[in-house]
Formats: C-alpha cells, sequence, structure tokens
C-alpha cells in the first residue's frame, strides 16, 4: 500500500521561486527600470531645453563614476546578504533594525510611485500614437490595457518577465545605437566636438542641477538586488549584473547626449531641443533614415516605459514580500504562488493601488505628463536617492564590523567616497526640489517633500521600536531573509549555527 503524503501540497508557498534568473536577466531587469530609451527621448532633450547647458553627456558620466563607486560596496554586501528586500535588508544589517525599518517605510512608496508615475507616461504617448492613426482614446484607457497586462505577468514566472524584458530592451538599445550613428554621421557644419565632456561646466552653478536631473535617469539599475533570490549563483550574478547596469544606462544616455549636440552643433543644442522636445531625437534623424525606422521609434518607446512599468513592479512586491516574511508587515504578505514562486499579495497591492491612483486622476482630468508622469516619478526617485545615501553608509558600518574577505577598497574607500558624493547630490536635490516639479517660489511642494519622507521612515523607526518591546522574535529576525542570517565567510571563525541566540541577534549589537 502506498503512503499517502500526510501533509499535502501548500496552497501557498513562502519563497521565492530559486535559480530563474542568469545574469543577462538580472541586467535587463536593471537597465529596465532605468529606461533608457525614455530618458534619451524625454529627460535628456528636456535637461538641454531648461538648463541650457552643454554639460549634458559629462554629466551622465560623472553620475555614473558615482554610482559605479556606490555600486562597489553595494554588490560587495550583496555577496554576504541574499535578501529580496534590498536596501531594507543591507540598512538593517549596516545601521540596525530600527533604522531598516524606517528604510523599508522610504523604499515602498518611493519605488510605488516610480512605477504609478510611468502610467501617465505611457498612456498619454499612446493615446497621442493612436490618434495619428485617427483613433481618439483617452490617456487613461490606454494605461488601463497595460495595467491589466502588468497585473498579470506580475504572477507569472520571474524568467518569464525577464525573457520579455530582453526582446524589448535588445530591440531598444539597438535603435539607440543606431539613431545615435545617424546624428553622429551628420554633424552640424560638418564638424564632429568632443568638448560637450568637458567637466568645467561642471563646477558652476547649474553643475547641481545637471547632476541631479542626470541621476535620475539612473533610478531603477538597484533593483537587480531585489531578486537576488531568484538568481542563479546570486552572489556572483547580482554583482556582475548591477555593475553592467549602471555602466550600460551611464554609457548609452552620454553617447545620446552627445549625439544630438553633434547633429545641432553645441552653441544651437538647448534652442533645438526647446523648439522640438521630446521630439528633438525623431526630428534629427528623420531627415536620414526611412519613416518605418522612426515609427518602429515612437513603438519602443512605448514598449522601454512598459519595460520600465514591469521592472518596477516587480521590485514593489518584491519588498513587500520580504517585509511579509519578515513579520514588519502583516504575514499574508509573505506568501507567493505555488506554482509560478511570484509574490502574491504584494503584485496585487501594487496593481490595486495603482489602479485606484490612476482613476483618482482620471476622474480629476488631471493632465498625465505633468502631475501623473512628472511629479511621481520626481518624489519617488528622491525616495531612491534617500534610500542610496542610506544604504552607502550601511555598507561602511558593516564592513567595519567585519571585512569578511572583502578588501579595503569594496568595504571602505569605494562606500565611503560614494556616500560623501551621495550626500552633496542629496542636499542639492533637496534645496531644489521645488525646481523640479517646476512649481511657483510659494507653492508648499517648495518644501514639503522631504519632510513627507522623513515623516513615514519616523512612522517605521516608531514600528520598529514598538517591534522590539512586543514581539522580540520578530524583531530579531528583520532584515535577515529566508535563512534568518547573513551568510558566513572563513574569516568567521565561529559559525552562528552553533549558537544557541535567537536567530540573526548575535553581532548585531542593536
Amino acid at each position: 500500500m502506498v503512503k499517502k503524503d500526510e501533509a499535502g501540497p501548500d496552497i501557498v508557498g513562502q519563497a521565492l521561486a530559486k535559480n530563474r534568473l542568469g545574469v543577462p536577466s538580472v541586467v535587463f531587469f536593471g537597465v529596465a527600470g532605468a529606461a533608457p530609451l525614455t530618458v534619451i527621448i524625454g529627460a535628456i532633450s528636456t535637461i538641454y531645453a531648461i538648463i541650457g547647458s552643454t554639460a549634458v553627456p559629462i554629466a551622465y558620466l560623472v553620475v555614473a563614476g558615482i554610482l559605479s563607486l556606490f555600486t562597489v560596496g553595494f554588490v560587495a554586501m550583496s555577496r554576504h546578504i541574499v535578501n529580496s528586500g534590498a536596501f531594507y535588508s543591507y540598512i538593517s544589517h549596516g545601521l540596525g533594525r530600527v533604522t531598516g525599518v524606517g528604510a523599508a517605510f522610504v523604499a515602498l512608496p518611493a519605488y510605488s510611485l516610480m512605477q504609478i508615475g510611468l502610467f501617465g507616461l505611457f498612456g498619454s504617448a499612446a493615446s497621442n500614437i493612436l490618434l495619428e492613426f485617427g483613433f481618439k482614446v483617452p490617456w487613461y484607457a490606454c494605461a488601463l490595457v497595460t495595467w491589466a497586462v502588468l497585473a498579470v505577468l506580475g504572477l507569472l514566472w520571474v524568467d518569464l518577465s525577464g525573457r520579455v524584458l530582453a526582446v524589448l530592451l535588445v530591440a531598444e538599445i539597438s535603435l539607440v545605437l543606431i539613431y545615435d550613428l545617424v546624428m553622429l554621421a551628420h554633424p552640424a557644419n560638418h564638424h564632429v566636438t568632443v568638448s560637450q565632456f568637458n567637466p568645467a561646466p561642471l563646477l558652476t552653478p547649474v553643475g547641481g542641477s545637471l547632476l541631479v536631473l542626470a541621476i535620475a535617469g539612473f533610478v531603477g539599475f538597484e533593483a537587480t538586488v531585489v531578486l537576488s533570490e531568484e538568481a542563479k549563483d546570486p552572489k556572483r550574478t547580482i554583482a556582475r549584473a548591477t555593475h553592467w547596469a549602471v555602466m550600460l544606462a551611464g554609457l548609452l544616455c552620454a553617447l545620446s547626449a552627445w549625439a544630438m549636440s553633434v547633429a545641432t552643433g553645441p552653441d544651437r543644442i538647448a534652442a533645438v531641443a526647446g523648439a522640438h522636445q521630446t521630439d528633438l531625437v525623431f526630428f534629427l534623424v528623420s531627415k536620414y533614415v526611412p519613416t518605418v525606422l522612426v515609427d518602429v521609434g515612437y513603438l519602443l518607446f512605448l514598449t522601454s516605459v512598459f519595460a520600465a512599468l514591469l521592472a518596477f513592479h516587480a521590485a514593489v512586491a518584491r519588498y513587500q514580500f520580504a517585509l511579509g516574511r519578515e513579520g514588519v508587515l502583516p504575514a499574508a504578505w509573505g506568501h507567493t504562488h505555488p506554482r509560478t514562486g511570484a509574490p502574491l499579495l504584494g503584485s496585487v497591492t501594487q496593481s490595486l493601488l495603482a489602479l485606484g491612483v490612476l482613476t483618482a486622476y482620471a476622474a480629476g482630468h488631471v493632465e498625465p505628463l505633468v502631475y501623473v508622469f512628472a511629479w511621481l516619478t520626481t518624489i519617488g526617485g528622491l525616495g531612491v536617492l534617500i534610500l542610496m545615501w542610506l544604504c552607502s553608509a550601511a555598507v561602511v558600518a558593516f564592513f567595519r564590523r567585519s571585512k569578511r574577505g572583502e578588501n579595503a577598497v569594496r568595504a571602505y574607500v569605494a562606500p565611503t567616497v560614494s556616500f560623501l558624493l551621495l550626500t552633496v547630490v542629496l542636499i542639492a536635490t533637496v534645496i531644489g526640489f521645488g525646481d523640479l516639479l517646476q512649481v511657483p517660489k510659494n507653492s508648499p511642494f517648495q518644501w514639503v517633500i522631504p519632510p513627507l519622507y522623513v515623516g513615514v521612515a519616523l512612522i517605521g523607526v516608531i514600528w520598529a521600536l514598538i517591534m522590539r518591546v512586543t514581539r522580540p522574535e520578530v524583531y530579531a529576525a528583520i532584515g535577515r531573509g529566508s535563512e534568518g542570517r547573513v551568510s558566513l565567510l572563513p574569516d568567521d571563525p565561529f559559525p552562528r549555527a552553533l549558537h544557541a541566540d535567537p536567530v540573526g541577534a548575535r553581532s548585531y549589537p542593536y
């Protein structure tokens, strides 16, 4: 007689799907979050028009350098902590559980706003494209169709999303390179100049604004770490993928910004960008390429936004899963789909939240490009910048207790320098935040957003302190992931498994 399995199958799982993603797939998630074609067509032309400086290409390279320094310590920590909570987990290990929960309460609205804001751009662009074909469809309807597709993909296998991103991003990057080559092959006055890479303008008053606007084009690359539990050989895969995501985004943006100024001439780029705005690239290449290649560009612009929407949806859902699994959020958020391993309630929650916000904006007849896309992604980007800044400090504190086999550059030098540089960028962002939103000087939005982030962080801090008193066993596991611990290297002579302390408690004096 065959013995019956008494346990039976689980209705839901409590772990993400293992070994699903290799380096290329994780890179695609990171680059998709940064959305290079969206940045190139939308952000770069806008920066040229508003700032009027020719130093945009060097600004992107400098920001890529700053974030590469940040990435050195960031991925060094990823080799010791495998947790879909990413920033929340790293900050918990480096700066303490209380600070980590405060950071989590910043991460949730920041990434959620980034994702919801992109619906405004997608809906507006899709509506305009359909109008060219004679179909008048409101932006909200276009956004709603995309929302439905994302809601389904968010519950399916993560490697399926990775394949979708791979196809979209290969096509997107290929088109960007073709456009860049066309612009460089047809320089204004038949002269190619590299003066745009002179760093001197970054030392002028506009330098801070350039760096602040450029760094927004990279937000999303750090989402690679959110996928660590689903990656193959995560301690190697995540490190390589994160470095590649930063380098690809930086090089593509710098090359495209340079190509635009070469095609117009550095002295005319601000005026031409102001006249054509987000159509700048298409205006510059349309004279030299078949019409179909321009039409494909508009289509890939849409898919670029879609790819970013998918990447941010995955990030938000996995943050919620990590917090539910560790008891910071209700336990229901810590469950995954039994077949696909996707975070169930995290994905559904983000889909419903996005639907509610978009419906409210549509009911209020709000302009989607300004108040949905520009405002929400800028506010969300500030939150991600705060998390990067805190994470740099956390890396230094983490390795100060033990180098864990890392050299001094990865453990101390790179994260310390990145912390100092990100401090400068964060201060400049907070000071000029009202200008980024383009609101009047007397508007409360000139100053109210940064204090709101402080407020949500304080709510997280208070919640962590409550857990420390009322649920010490849950508090002890904060930031420790599915294994409830940090991975150990040979330089630690006392394996944690031999101790009787609460999970995650030993060696963390907070």
